[in-house]
């Protein structure tokens, strides 16, 4: 059975927040489950691991709020007569979802730096052909291997199988959002819905 696609701007903002936050965390999670194997349970009891893995968590999950946004401009564009009227409506929805998730005061200064690219970040992307989310650069990428509490020695020859997960959950990100929103109305709506 076939249901109506949306082209609710609500609806929208919250698939958007929440694939971001998937994006990040099952990335992350995945990864060092499948790393540690059989001591999995208990580093998750082990500040020395799990420290360092909150902070992984959160600044990639700032920045992917922001490529999951990319990519949702990307879609819509063609589909808007000014495309340039996309980029602050998508902009406040990151700034929104970051907002209101509870980002811990420790990181409030990458929130911040995150929540000001946002807006500068899409309009750069519209200076350049669209993207298929197989394509789209990722601003996450760098941020995940970086802060992956896993040591780059420990993990030689697996940056491209992380960055590829990283990668398919932006492509299921793009599947869903293609089967669940109408990409016309829904640009019309949001560009309507100026912030």
């Amino acid at each position: 059975m076939r249901r109506t696609k949306s082209a609710a701007p609500d609806a929208f903002a919250a698939f958007i927040a929440a694939r971001g936050a998937y994006l990040a965390q099952k990335t992350v999670l995945d990864y060092c489950a499948v790393k540690l194997g059989v001591n999995w349970h208990n580093a998750l009891h082990d500040p020395v691991f799990t420290t360092p893995l909150t902070a992984c968590r959160w600044r990639t999950y700032l920045v992917a709020q922001g490529d999951v946004a990319a990519m949702a401009e990307s879609w819509l564009r063609p589909h808007a007569p000014d495309p340039a009227l996309l980029v602050p409506p998508l902009a406040a929805i990151v700034t929104s979802a970051i907002a209101t998730v509870g980002v811990p005061e420790a990181f409030a200064p990458e929130a911040e730096a995150a929540t000001a690219a946002i807006l500068p970040k899409l309009a750069r992307l519209q200076l350049g052909p669209t993207h298929e989310p197989t394509t789209l650069p990722l601003d996450s990428a760098p941020v995940l291997l970086a802060t992956l509490p896993i040591h780059p020695d420990l993990r030689k020859g697996e940056n491209v199988s992380i960055l590829g997960a990283l990668r398919m959950h932006l492509v299921s990100a793009h599947q869903d959002m293609q089967r669940e929103f109408d990409p016309a109305a829904l640009a019309a709506a949001l560009v309507a819905r100026q912030p």
